[in-house]
Parts: structure tokens; sequence; C-alpha cells
């Protein structure tokens, strides 16, 4: 398995209603000094529909630029739509909404 197959075989685990930062990706995925890797993987992304690469938000909880999911504050809604709600500096509260890193079945989401 190539280094891009383990971080989307993580990301595919985080649950709706769920963020996980690009380092806890990366150490999921085998390596803590990867958080670069993952953000290249998640903007090549294969199957965006799949790998719920809008998920994964900054070590602060802040979502990625525009660039990376095709307009601007589209990660931001696509959260929304999940249940998450946006602190008025407009990061994600990690505490509330962050994953464990438990697997759960997501074949639903």
């Amino acid at each position: 398995m190539n280094v891009f197959s383990k971080i989307y075989d993580v990301v595919q685990k985080i649950p709706k209603g769920r963020v996980a930062t690009y380092g806890q990706v990366a150490m999921l995925a085998g390596n803590p000094h990867w958080s670069r890797v993952v953000g290249y993987a998640l903007h090549a992304n294969p199957k965006p529909v799949v790998i719920p690469c809008h998920r994964v938000v900054n070590r602060y909880g802040k979502t990625s630029p525009a660039f990376a999911f095709g307009g601007e504050d589209v990660q931001k809604r696509l959260l929304e739509q999940e249940g998450i709600v946006f602190e008025a500096d407009g990061t994600v509260d990690l505490k509330k909404y962050g994953w464990d890193g438990i697997y759960y079945d997501n074949s639903s989401n």
C-alpha cells in the first residue's frame, strides 16, 4: 500500500459530523511527519465522494483555502451540512467535533 492509499484509508474512516487534523491523519496513516503529504494526497483525491477530504482541517480547526474544494467556503458548507457548527472566528471546535480516531462504520456516509 502506498502513502496516499494509507492516507485515503484513514480519511474514509472519519465519521460524518467529525473532523480530523492533517497531523492526526498523518499519525494514523503511519508517520506523524506526513502532515504536508496528507495535504497533497487530499488535493489529488481521486474519489471525493468516497474519500471525505472535507473532514480534514488544520491543527487550529481552520478549513482549507477555497482552491482545494472547488470554491470559496465549499468545505465549510459541506461540514455544516453534516451538523458541524463553526465558531465566530470561522474555526471548528476540535474538542467538540474532533474525531477520536476510533473506527466507526461509515458505509452510510
